[in-house]
């Protein structure tokens, strides 16, 4: 399994919309305004932050990897367990036949290496409040709660990770 640069926004807005409607189908609110839409996923692509979760050329997922910074991250209410510079993931969405499978598990650790590539040790990761199949899952990875942030129109549970 490996990450490579996402080059099409069709294939990557496909496995967003499938997910959106996976979310709802669980009754999960997030991404049921219409984010993330075209043009969020355009400036990933266009930023290179967009990437493809790749095995034997199966396109598995999307994400975003961005080791700029979240400006919603400033005004945490809480503590992060470091200050240091840091990578986001945002928009993680697996395609319909790779959901159920651990894999998300892997998605970390990718964006681990790519990070500690770069000598960046922190990871930071926010999701709904109703979304606990993805708080588990963090947790599960080692993530630590951290506090709320308003991301999107609403409050964020904000997650860190030591790396």
């Amino acid at each position: 399994m490996k990450l490579i640069l996402a080059n099409n926004i069709d294939i990557a807005m496909k496995i967003i919309d499938d997910a959106k409607l996976h979310l709802r189908e669980q009754g999960i609110d997030q991404w049921q305004n219409g984010y993330p839409d075209y043009d969020c996923i355009a400036k990933d692509i266009l930023a290179k932050r967009g990437y493809y979760l790749s095995c034997n050329d199966d396109i598995l997922g999307y994400l975003c990897i961005d080791f700029d910074g979240e400006p919603a991250y400033e005004t945490l209410r809480g503590t992060w367990h470091s200050n240091e510079k840091y990578v986001v993931m945002h928009r993680l969405a697996l395609a319909a036949n790779a959901r159920g499978t651990g894999i998300t598990s892997e998605v970390f650790n990718l964006v681990c290496e790519l990070s500690i590539a770069k000598n960046i040790h922190n990871f930071r990761v926010d999701t709904d409040a109703d979304n606990t199949k993805m708080q588990h899952i963090l947790q599960k990875n080692g993530f630590q709660y951290c506090g709320t942030i308003w991301f999107d129109n609403s409050e964020k549970i904000a997650f860190d990770k030591v790396i």
